[in-house]
């Protein structure tokens, strides 16, 4: 014990990582790396779960939570792309979902009467000879006029018309490429 009071700190540093590694190699030997024992922990922490169950486990509780999220915050928010023509078919079957309605303004149907600071409009839309009403409050583009191919964002009614919701009316510009008739 006497002896070891008067060894320096490297030396007992030494003897540590000596206890743990094995003997240093005598001068001129191989000065190689020595193997090192694991320390006890990392044994202890390997489990009797197979790796394949791990991974299955991440895979299941990964892709539910990602279709949970994709079905609620998605799910409310489908609109439905839908001609005219398609719409009538099944009138009940769009009742108050949200609709992208495609067709056009049918020649001498647009009636427009002022609402306060906007105007409040009726039309009827057409797609492969069926028709229904539209109701919008609001500024349109000025390519909205009679005939003009449109886009209508909204809902369909109980009542049977197409309620177009705030900045839903979108009209195509005419295109000065279109072939003559």
């Amino acid at each position: 014990m006497a002896g070891e009071a008067g060894r320096s700190i490297m030396d007992r540093a030494e003897h540590t990582v000596d206890d743990v590694a094995g003997p240093r190699p005598a001068p001129g030997e191989s000065g190689g790396p020595r193997p090192v024992a694991a320390p006890p922990t990392a044994v202890a922490a390997r489990s009797g779960i197979p790796k394949w169950v791990k991974v299955l486990a991440t895979v299941i509780i990964v892709g539910g939570g990602l279709g949970y999220l994709l079905y609620t915050t998605a799910a409310p928010e489908v609109e439905w792309y839908k001609h005219v023509d398609e719409v009538l078919a099944q009138p009940g079957a769009w009742n108050g979902k949200k609709l992208q309605l495609h067709g056009r303004v049918v020649k001498g149907t647009l009636l427009r009467r002022a609402a306060g600071t906007a105007y409040e409009y009726r039309f009827r839309v057409d797609y492969n000879g069926k028709n229904m009403e539209a109701r919008y409050t609001g500024i349109v583009p000025d390519t909205f006029k009679d005939e003009a191919e449109v886009v209508l964002k909204g809902r369909v009614t109980p009542a049977g018309y197409f309620q177009v919701a705030p900045d839903g009316v979108m009209a195509k510009c005419p295109s000065k490429y279109d072939t003559k008739k």
